[in-house]
């Protein structure tokens, strides 16, 4: 695969909370030897920025500033914004029930999108994470993917990964698809030349080894 790795522009792989968007993407970069963007961690970042300095989810001029101002630098296992280290923080539950809230004020989501597109450029690609990467960030991608799984087998994922009680992670879950799915600006949803993955009972291994094929065969 070096010859991949050398041509590689960009992944894109979208979809919905639980689909597996972080692990396979983290694992198909490492695969391919390219860096990898967790644009989710963003959004959540600016929220837990916003939390901290006092600010309201729902008052989008003064979270759509915040997203300007603040420095943020996501790595691959550390997310630094202003200056904390807030990798933890940012998975709380409290992040959690805000950042589809912040995430829908199209003055953050157009500042998120310009960062995004500097981290690609600076980096001259990579695999790119998130729910509209394919279909506004970098509709030009070199493969683009939307990986999906049932709402149940999500949120066992999630109950698995961070406790709680499956049927209202589901709840929680099926609401966070529907404020996705809804918003007014870049909505959750398929590229029309996105390859669709159900990974509901699919393992990290052999959806990586389906994407790396897929790849290979766009950058002969």
């Amino acid at each position: 695969m070096t010859d991949v790795s050398v041509r590689l522009n960009v992944v894109a792989i979208d979809g919905p909370a639980g689909a597996g968007k972080s692990t396979i993407a983290r694992a198909l970069a490492r695969r391919l030897g390219v860096q990898y963007l967790d644009t989710g961690a963003m959004y959540r970042a600016v929220t837990a920025v916003a939390v901290r300095r006092g600010i309201a989810a729902h008052d989008e001029t003064a979270v759509g500033r915040l997203a300007e101002e603040f420095t943020l630098d996501v790595g691959l296992d550390v997310v630094m914004a202003d200056g904390h280290d807030v990798t933890a923080e940012i998975r709380s539950p409290e992040i959690t029930s805000l950042v589809s809230v912040v995430a829908a004020h199209p003055s953050v989501r157009a500042e998120m999108r310009r960062r995004q597109r500097a981290w690609g450029e600076v980096r001259g690609g990579g695999v790119i994470e998130g729910r509209d990467i394919g279909t506004v960030v970098f509709p030009d991608a070199v493969l683009k993917v939307y990986l999906t799984a049932s709402p149940r087998i999500r949120a066992s994922r999630r109950v698995a990964q961070s406790g709680g009680d499956v049927d209202a992670v589901e709840r929680q879950i099926i609401e966070r698809d529907r404020l996705d799915s809804s918003r007014a600006d870049s909505p959750l949803r398929e590229s029309s030349d996105a390859v669709v993955v159900d990974t509901s009972d699919r393992t990290i291994d052999d959806v990586v080894d389906e994407l790396q094929v897929l790849l290979a065969e766009r950058v002969r």
